[in-house]
């Protein structure tokens, strides 16, 4: 009788052992079937920011009406005896001041903050057909050449990530990271954003809720920055090594499990 009592102990000892680790704690957006996804329906456009760079590349037919708006930085050769100019170069960056603006050749000062990268192309196009014939037709293009996020915390590769197509949801962003261990915070993930005048504002995002997808920071603007914590587990052992925990725990119970078998059976 003490034999099939101890055995049905260590049996629910097993069976919460292996139930720890639930599905509701790592899941992702578990509620997808119930979550109306309609608002959903619109395609992000960044915002230009302050600190942004940009790129700024203005076409025409004649490529002599572009060039005193295309202006490029030459490369330089620096020697013991002279400084040589080179053929190569590359297109002039603009720094967005803090209030918003940038200084663009011959049009001079230009209000780009808050603008989305079509608006600020309308913008300039429609300043620049004045100065050139009506057969040129410039067409403007505008880059982000600094759009990065950075994902720290509970992933298993924490950074700061390069978006090329100025485009990263929540999601993408944890996945360049590579996924969150299994230690991470799921359902309390932090997301550290920068408004245009400066202020940072700290929202908290619940990846096991499918309505996520519906939230205004889905999507994740230039310099966000997405923080996940450590659980309780992880924390409480912080100042311990993940493999010498899992050593002493397992010794521990393999421990206590024989004293206690040794004491019914002998």
């Amino acid at each position: 009788m003490k034999k099939i009592s101890f055995f049905a102990f260590l049996a629910a000892l097993l069976l919460q052992m292996t139930g720890c680790g639930s599905v509701k704690n790592v899941a992702y957006l578990q509620n997808s079937d119930s979550v109306s996804f309609d608002k959903s329906e619109y395609l992000y456009d960044a915002r230009i920011m302050p600190k942004d760079v940009l790129t700024i590349t203005v076409s025409t037919v004649n490529p002599e009406a572009s060039a005193p708006y295309n202006l490029i930085v030459r490369s330089t050769l620096t020697s013991t005896s002279s400084t040589v100019s080179t053929s190569g170069g590359s297109l002039q960056p603009y720094l967005v001041a803090n209030d918003g603006t940038i200084e663009f050749p011959v049009l001079g000062t230009l209000q780009v903050g808050g603008l989305s990268k079509a608006e600020c192309e309308k913008m300039i196009h429609d300043k620049l057909v004045p100065f050139m014939n009506a057969a040129e037709n410039p067409v403007v293009t505008v880059r982000m050449a600094n759009y990065k996020i950075s994902v720290l915390g509970e992933v298993n590769k924490p950074g700061m990530f390069t978006v090329g197509n100025e485009k990263i949801n929540i999601l993408e962003a944890l996945a360049q990271a590579g996924d969150l261990t299994i230690y991470g915070v799921r359902d309390k993930v932090k997301l550290i954003r920068e408004n245009e005048k400066g202020r940072k504002d700290v929202y908290t995002l619940n990846l096991n809720d499918a309505e996520i997808i519906n939230s205004p920071y889905y999507y994740l603007q230039q310099n966000d920055i997405v923080y996940v914590e450590p659980n309780k587990v992880k924390a409480r052992n912080s100042s311990i090594g993940q493999s010498t925990t899992l050593w002493l725990t397992s010794t521990s119970i393999l421990i206590s499990l024989s004293s206690l078998l040794y004491n019914i059976l002998k």
